[in-house]
């Protein structure tokens, strides 16, 4: 098969496109002819070296695509599956344990499947699992336009929450499109000044926006961040919970989601839609943190 694989730590173009061994599934888990992959922030910082990872590597979570061969009970060769790929997802081939998929729903394209699981995912868990979002509350949304940012918008508006986005002026129009009852312009506005006291804070850009948004968030109130250590000591002293998340792969979530995607419910945001050979040019994208909604990798 081929694969997009990372042999050094560097720029865009230490990701080769190149033939590689076909994985061999393990009992419980699932081979996936993979149709789409997604591309995550998280997977130029992998290339960068910022995080360590394993090398040579392939890189990619989200995957959507059909079962090749199973060897887990819930699935079988011909099922239409998306979800994380525990193995790396810029291949031709995926081997992933079947907790981590789920079946995609028929109304729903492969591009828009491989688009949920990582930043859907970490929206829907950042605001009710661990800020425990209620109906009446107000959400800010920091990077309200991205990946993550665009189903956290979704989410909380569906949810009864009041939602203030964050973002450059290019994309207000598409935010609040999206559910947002209120839009600051980052750079033009002071966030705290325009927000007034909010119940929660999501913060998916991380570096000086964290420092934005704290003072925002109300006494008793939640920040959560997915980029960065949170600013625990500030957040403390002003009575407000800070954490950092970490997504956790969830099938029951994936399916739940879907079905909102499918029902027409939740829209997928996808900026644009790139060749696999041409990985290199999707994780320079990606890391200009100027695209709207997901990039997407096609196989």
């Amino acid at each position: 098969m081929h694969a997009v694989v990372m042999h050094e730590t560097g720029d865009p173009g230490v990701l080769l496109y190149e033939e590689t061994a076909r994985p061999q599934p393990g009992e419980g888990e699932v081979l996936i002819r993979v149709r789409a992959a997604s591309v995550n922030p998280i997977d130029w910082k992998y290339r960068r070296g910022y995080i360590p990872k394993d090398l040579p590597a392939i890189l990619g979570n989200d995957v959507s695509g059909t079962v090749e061969l199973s060897r887990a009970e819930w699935f079988s060769a011909g099922d239409q599956v998306f979800g994380i790929a525990a193995g790396g997802a810029y291949t031709e081939f995926a081997s992933t344990p079947s907790a981590l998929i789920a079946i995609k729903p028929a109304a729903i394209s492969h591009e828009q499947a491989a688009a949920i699981p990582v930043a859907a995912l970490t929206a829907w868990q950042a605001l009710f699992d661990r800020a425990k979002l209620e109906q009446g509350q107000t959400a800010l949304i920091a990077g309200a336009a991205g990946g993550v940012g665009h189903f956290a918008v979704q989410f909380a508006a569906q949810a009864g929450a009041r939602v203030i986005g964050i973002g450059s002026p290019r994309n207000e129009e598409f935010v609040r499109g999206l559910g947002a009852a209120e839009y600051i312009d980052y750079t033009s506005q002071d966030v705290a000044e325009a927000a007034g006291d909010v119940d929660f804070a999501f913060d998916t850009v991380g570096a000086e926006m964290t420092q934005t948004l704290l003072p925002a968030v109300r006494s008793g109130g939640v920040i959560v961040l997915i980029a960065g250590a949170p600013p625990e000591q500030e957040a403390s002293a002003r009575g407000v919970r800070a954490e950092r998340l970490i997504m956790s792969p969830s099938s029951d979530q994936l399916a739940h989601i879907a079905k909102l995607v499918a029902d027409g419910e939740v829209h997928v945001e996808i900026a644009e839609t790139i060749p696999l050979q041409e990985a290199a040019r999707a994780h320079a994208l990606s890391e200009s943190g100027h695209t709207r909604g997901k990039i997407i990798l096609t196989v």
